[in-house]
């Protein structure tokens, strides 16, 4: 069996696999910024003018609290842990009167994720709004009237 030379001779066999590995990698990458996690940290708080008792466990945003809210008291109701993928939502419900959270990592870059956030109660979208968070940082998302009180959002995420 007699052996035929073409012209691109060695670099003829080279040019296949190096596309093959290329894209290989692309498929990896891909896949990685896929399965790319947000670690994602939810506080669903109760705001009132009912006495002037503030949750020790709010320390870090109590500043916050005070600057852009006018209660004199905050309770954390709920702190939720989350590992979020894109486009995949975790829902947070509460016990208090119907109300359910539904957060979204919409997309995730080096230097800052973006969230969809949606408060329901009893089924039915009261607040959707997205916002844009950079790693360690906390936003306060002012929510629905509960009794004489008002729920607030805080999240946090790092990445």
């Amino acid at each position: 069996m007699a052996l035929r030379r073409t012209q691109g001779g060695i670099a003829g066999l080279v040019k296949i696999p190096v596309s093959i590995a290329t894209v290989l990698i692309l498929l990896l990458f891909s896949a990685l910024t896929a399965l790319a996690q947000v670690q994602t940290r939810v506080r669903m708080i109760e705001a009132s003018n009912t006495g002037s008792t503030i949750d020790p466990s709010l320390g870090d945003v109590h500043g916050q609290l005070g600057s852009l809210f006018s209660f004199t008291s905050y309770r954390l109701l709920r702190d939720e842990n989350l590992h979020l993928l894109a486009d995949r939502p975790a829902e947070i419900s509460t016990a208090h009167k119907g109300i359910s959270l539904e957060i979204t990592l919409m997309r995730q870059q080096r230097e800052m994720a973006e969230f969809r956030v949606k408060i329901r109660r009893e089924r039915m979208d009261i607040l959707n709004t997205q916002v844009r968070l950079s790693p360690g940082r906390t936003v306060l998302i002012g929510g629905p009237k509960h009794g004489e009180s008002i729920i607030i959002l805080a999240i946090s995420a790092r990445f």
